[in-house]
């Protein structure tokens, strides 16, 4: 079960829509018919879990690179300038994700932004306020980035990424995914609350959501848990130094495997970080998320393949990606 939540219900609402969030004028009304709840109890739950920091909103994410540009960035932070450096990095609006890590390449995060243009000022001001070399790690290709993932202990694979088609975006639409990467509004009709921040109506925003939902540009839309608070606070960056070549098979074979959550190739930096195979493994304990990597690291494409697990130590930041600079958000 998961720790820290005991109420059956609570853990349908964080555990089964994570996913597959209703397009529909009242949404949270549609999910208390299948839980046998008045929708404002639902509302009044997920309120109390944001609220509590199990969840960081709800509302969507987007593949990564398709309507945004993204990468994933780390510095080497001396001990006693940890704090200070978190917060220069946090305070970028297009830093989403801001770990400290077990290295000496130990602050890790995530620089998003409208175009690559964004992401490389982002980098640059970083550097400048903090006197320390940014290593940029661009995507090369994801194998699973869906980080959704069951909080009941089941291991079964995330569903396959779907292609995605971005001649379906027209436009407005960026203002509409900012909207949903930033967090829907906790109330009866959210989709409402967002047509009224666009200067829009409900239908359209309703119809654009599903337009976009089902050229997959949505990659999931739903609940987004943060899973420290829930327990799954052993959590691993496990990166491998292996050919771009042994990537094409190795990487879907890791992507599917048991307990591996993200698995993504990135250009690796010579001479500094040689790794281009990442994945990551949220577990319950240190424990068991060794015994993941184990049973990772004797599959036959990754047998033998130098690799390093790079434990989280603390989370400093998680928002949704920055997609538009007019954010519209609802919430």
């Amino acid at each position: 079960m998961i720790e820290f939540v005991t109420d059956s219900i609570d853990v349908s609402l964080l555990n089964d829509w994570q996913r597959d969030l209703p397009i529909a004028s009242r949404p949270f009304a549609r999910i208390g018919e299948t839980l046998g709840l008045p929708e404002a109890d639902v509302i009044e739950r997920l309120t109390r879990m944001r609220a509590a920091g199990r969840i960081t909103r709800v509302g969507g994410t987007c593949a990564p690179n398709t309507v945004s540009a993204s990468t994933l960035a780390a510095i080497a932070a001396p001990a006693s300038r940890i704090e200070d450096l978190a917060g220069i990095i946090g305070a970028e609006p297009g830093v989403n994700h801001s770990y400290l890590r077990e290295h000496d390449i130990n602050l890790w995060f995530v620089a998003t932004g409208p175009d690559r243009a964004h992401v490389d000022a982002t980098l640059s001001r970083i550097e400048a306020r903090s006197g320390l070399k940014v290593l940029d790690l661009r995507l090369v290709r994801p194998f699973n980035v869906d980080l959704g993932f069951s909080l009941e202990g089941d291991r079964g694979s995330v569903p396959v990424p779907r292609p995605v088609r971005l001649a379906a975006m027209v436009q407005g639409d960026r203002q509409v995914l900012q909207a949903l990467t930033s967090g829907m509004a906790l109330v009866p009709r959210p989709y409402a609350e967002i047509a009224r921040n666009l200067g829009r109506t409900e239908d359209d925003v309703l119809g654009r959501v599903q337009a976009l939902s089902d050229a997959a540009v949505i990659s999931r839309l739903g609940v987004i848990v943060r899973h420290r608070a829930l327990g799954w606070r052993a959590n691993a960056m496990v990166v491998w130094d292996i050919s771009s070549e042994r990537i094409d098979a190795a990487g879907p074979r890791l992507s599917a495997h048991p307990g591996i959550t993200l698995c993504y190739e990135r250009v690796p930096v010579p001479g500094v970080w040689p790794y281009r195979l990442y994945s990551m493994i949220h577990a319950r304990s240190r424990s068991e998320a060794l015994d993941v990597l184990s049973a990772a690291a004797d599959l036959p494409d990754l047998r033998g393949v130098p690799h390093r697990a790079l434990f989280s130590l603390q989370c400093f930041k998680q928002t949704g990606a920055l997609i538009s600079l007019s954010r519209g958000t609802a919430a």
